[in-house]
C-alpha cells in the first residue's frame, strides 16, 4: 500500500495534468499486489461508495481468506477499512473525522497497523499516531473488547514531550505506537517507536517484559516494525529501525539482540527510513521505505549460520544470472 499522488513530486505525475504535461507518469493506484518475483498481479483503492478512504492510508493486512484490513495516520483518521483481495469494500470500523481519545470504545485516532489472530477471530489494532494503546477488535464486527498502554496502564493522552534518553522510561506509550504483533505462544510484541523501546504482553494486556533498542536514537525513533521468523517457534524476530537505516534480529524469548544488517544509502541493500516488514512462508524478508525512500525489497533466506559480528552492513545483492 503507498499513498499515490501525495507522496510524489510534481515532476514524477506529469502525465496526470489537465492537459497531460507529459508521457510520463501517472500516480498508480493505493493498492499493488504484486507477485513473489514482483510482477504486477492487480491494482486498485481509494474513495468510493459505503467507505471513507483515509486521508493517508497507512498499514495492510492480509488474512487467510485474503481480506485486507487498512488502516490510515490522516489528520481526520478514525477508522479502518476491511476489503477483499479484489478490492469489494466488506467494512468499515469506526468513522473518520472521529478524534476519538485513548479511553473510547467507539473508534480510533489515526491507525498504524492491523495484526490478526485469526484463531481468536481478533485483531491487534496499534492505535498508535494519535492514541497511545493497543486496542483489540473483533474482525468480524470491529467491536472493540479491550485495550491498554504501556506497562499495562489504562492509557493516557497527556503530552510527554519528547524523548530523552536520560530520563526514567516513560510509564505511557509515545507516538506512534507503531506495531502490535502476536505470537503463536500467546504474547503480543508492541512498538513503543520513539521510546526506542519493544514491550512484551499477554493477549490480555498484562505486561510481561521489555528491552530499548538503540537507546540515544531521538526524533523517529528506533522500533518501528516486527516480524517472526517462519519456524514453528518463531525463535527469531526482525526489527525495522527507520532511524539508524538497519534490521535487527533478535532472540525472541529473551529480547536479546544477535547481530543486524543494513545502513543507509539508495542502493540494493541499504535503507532510507526503512519502514515495514514482513516475512513469508519460505522465510524470506520483505521490507518497504517511507518518507522520499518509497520502495520495496526482498532479502531471501539463506538457512542460520553463526553470527560473526553484531551489524552486518549492507547485505549487497550477488549475481545469480549472466547475459
Amino acid at each position: 500500500i503507498h499513498r499515490g499522488a501525495g507522496s510524489l513530486e510534481p515532476k514524477e505525475i506529469y502525465a496526470a495534468a489537465n492537459p497531460p504535461a507529459s508521457e510520463c507518469c501517472i500516480p498508480a493506484p493505493p493498492v499493488l499486489e504484486f507477485d513473489q518475483e514482483g510482477n504486477l498481479v492487480k491494482a486498485w483503492g481509494g474513495p468510493g461508495p459505503g467507505y471513507e478512504w483515509p486521508e493517508s492510508n497507512h498499514g495492510i493486512t492480509p488474512d487467510s481468506k485474503g481480506n485486507l484490513f487498512i488502516g490510515g495516520n490522516g489528520g481526520n483518521d478514525g477508522h479502518i477499512l476491511k476489503f477483499t483481495r479484489d478490492g469489494k469494500f466488506l467494512k468499515q470500523f469506526g468513522f473518520a473525522y472521529a478524534s476519538a481519545g485513548s479511553n473510547d470504545m467507539w473508534a480510533f485516532n489515526k491507525v498504524a497497523k492491523i495484526s490478526l489472530d485469526e484463531g481468536a477471530n481478533e485483531a491487534y489494532v496499534a492505535d498508535g499516531y494519535g492514541n497511545h494503546r493497543v486496542a483489540v477488535i473483533d474482525m468480524d464486527t470491529g467491536k472493540i473488547k479491550r485495550y491498554w498502554g504501556a506497562y499495562g496502564n489504562k492509557p493516557d493522552d497527556t503530552p510527554l514531550g519528547n524523548y530523552n534518553p536520560d530520563a526514567p522510561l516513560a510509564k505511557q506509550f509515545r507516538n506512534p505506537v507503531h506495531c502490535a504483533e502476536p505470537s503463536k505462544d500467546g504474547f503480543v510484541y508492541v512498538c513503543d517507536r520513539p521510546n526506542d523501546r519493544i514491550q512484551v504482553f499477554t493477549k490480555d494486556g498484562k505486561f510481561v517484559k521489555e528491552t530499548q533498542v538503540a537507546k540515544n536514537t531521538r526524533g523517529d525513533g528506533s522500533v518501528w516494525d516486527i516480524a517472526f521468523s517462519k519456524d514453528a517457534a518463531q525463535k527469531y524476530f526482525y526489527l525495522s529501525d527507520g532511524a539508524n537505516e538497519k534490521i535487527h534480529v533478535f532472540d525472541r524469548q529473551s529480547l536479546t539482540e544477535l547481530t543486524s544488517f543494513g545502513d543507509g544509502g539508495r542502493q540494493p541493500g541499504q535503507f532510507y527510513a526503512v519502514h515495514s516488514i514482513a516475512t513469508d512462508s519460505k522465510g524470506n524478508v520483505y521490507t518497504t521505505e517511507t518518507y522520499r525512500g518509497q520502495r520495496l525489497q526482498k532479502f531471501v533466506y539463506k538457512g542460520l549460520a553463526t553470527v560473526t559480528k553484531p551489524n552486518q552492513g549492507t547485505v549487497w545483492p550477488t549475481r545469480t544470472t549472466t547475459h
